[in-house]
């Protein structure tokens, strides 16, 4: 250990323990502040925008963002700025890029066909013809994170599956803090396809996407990332359109046999608690000598790490090695945690997989590192955290997509439908759907 200054003291948790269940939960408790002062603010931004349109949104992002703007045609980077960036990045930077959105690409193709873009119809014995019509939204927000990092990777899964499901229109917003815009940031935008870039950001953003101003056109639906402020704007113009989730901390679930480098599973689990302080990082094992060798792989690789403040504190405060009887038992645990990113290392992982039932993604085997789902390896890195992994999935193609249900009866078929329809509707007290379905019928 380089400096006990820094060493790490991660809660260790036994299932064979009576108050085992009690610990976890304990550990997994997360509620995503709702806090007051921010909820008012950004309804009031809301508000504002929502009243006073382009003008509050400029004064917004010149308050927030210390952009000298003084006019909304000032915020949009056009398209030639976009394929400029490109055009400046290292021959390598823009070659990972590429490979990257081609394999994210390639991957919601495939999850395109495999969902049933094209809809589906049937045709009864009466002539009856029932089915289901599939289309894409006409138009999606993509709010992007500015400021402190850069996201190229967040462009690329949510603009991408967009294009892919056939959104005619992606509108993006990244905030630009004091006027600094990120190439690869604007890269990424090109090489996805992305039609309209705005540097606006925060509540105002999200304010004008929902609603529309005279700039900014009206989106269906906002998917996207942001701080607390995003996340309190999404929640509020939830029903005037969509939103994709409203996501927590980053998580990681490392369940190994003690076949695995501990050198790599320790890195593993820094891979989530750099994000910041809150994101949770859980080892499961049934080895115990093994689970001490990570834990002193951890103190020892520490000091290497730029961002080790963080990833200190995250592990101290929501990280976790268990120890489990069998792999049998880390599956199940695995089922209560429902985790946004689950890694299974150990020899034989697919067997462990089938036992799987509530993931974000899953990252099977020992060379399957999360990072990879993060950049490039094609799955979308948009995932559900905080248990909601038990009742959702990540973003793909079907976000992007609406269903309309279609039935085109024939005469025979409103004699059927009819009878049973209008018995229904009687049933019911509501007389004027009965009399609908009584004067189709002879």
């Amino acid at each position: 250990m380089k400096n006990n200054i820094m060493s790490v003291v991660i809660r260790q948790l036994d299932s064979a323990d009576k108050d085992f269940q009690a610990k976890l939960m304990a550990v997994l408790a997360f509620e995503a502040s709702e806090d007051e002062a921010i909820d008012r603010a950004a309804a009031s931004i809301i508000a504002d925008v929502r009243q006073r349109g382009d003008a509050a949104v400029l004064e917004y992002t010149q308050r927030f963002d210390h952009v000298a703007a003084t006019s909304m045609t000032a915020l949009e980077i056009p398209r030639a700025a976009l394929q400029a960036a490109l055009a400046s990045l290292a021959p390598e930077r823009r070659a990972a890029l590429t490979e990257a959105a081609d394999r994210v690409r390639s991957y919601h193709e495939r999850q395109k066909q495999s969902c049933g873009s094209d809809g589906f119809a049937f045709t009864e014995a009466d002539g009856t013809v029932l089915g289901q019509k599939v289309t894409p939204l006409d138009r999606v927000g993509i709010y992007v994170p500015g400021g402190k990092a850069a996201y190229p990777s967040s462009v690329l899964m949510n603009a991408i599956p967009a294009k892919v499901a056939g959104v005619a229109e992606v509108i993006m917003v990244v905030p630009t803090p004091d006027g600094v815009q990120n190439p690869l940031v604007l890269a990424a935008a090109e090489i996805a396809g992305v039609d309209r870039v705005f540097t606006i950001g925060g509540a105002q953003a999200v304010a004008a996407l929902a609603y529309g101003t005279a700039t900014i056109p009206q989106v269906d639906k906002i998917v996207g990332p942001g701080n607390a402020y995003v996340a309190a704007a999404k929640r509020r113009v939830f029903g005037v359109v969509g939103i994709d989730m409203i996501a927590g901390p980053s998580e990681i679930l490392v369940l190994a046999d003690g076949s695995t480098d501990p050198d790599w599973v320790a890195m593993d689990l820094f891979s989530q608690a750099e994000h910041d302080e809150l994101a949770q990082s859980i080892l499961v094992c049934p080895d115990a000598a093994y689970l001490a060798r990570v834990a002193d792989s951890v103190n020892r690789q520490l000091d290497d790490m730029p961002r080790k403040e963080v990833i200190r504190t995250s592990l101290t405060n929501r990280g976790a090695m268990i120890k489990v009887r069998d792999m049998d038992e880390a599956c199940d645990i695995a089922n209560l945690i429902a985790a946004e990113h689950l890694e299974i290392s150990a020899a034989d992982p697919t067997h462990w997989a089938d036992k799987i039932r509530h993931a974000g993604a899953m990252f099977l085997g020992r060379y399957s590192s999360e990072s990879l789902g993060d950049y490039c390896a094609g799955p979308n890195h948009v995932l559900p955290t905080s248990r909601t992994a038990r009742f959702s999935s990540p973003l793909g193609v079907y976000d992007f997509q609406k269903r309309s249900s279609i039935l085109h009866v024939s005469e025979a078929g409103a004699q059927t439908l009819g009878r049973i329809a209008a018995e229904l509707a009687y049933g019911e007290g509501l007389q004027a759907h009965a009399r609908s379905a009584e004067f189709r019928m002879k």
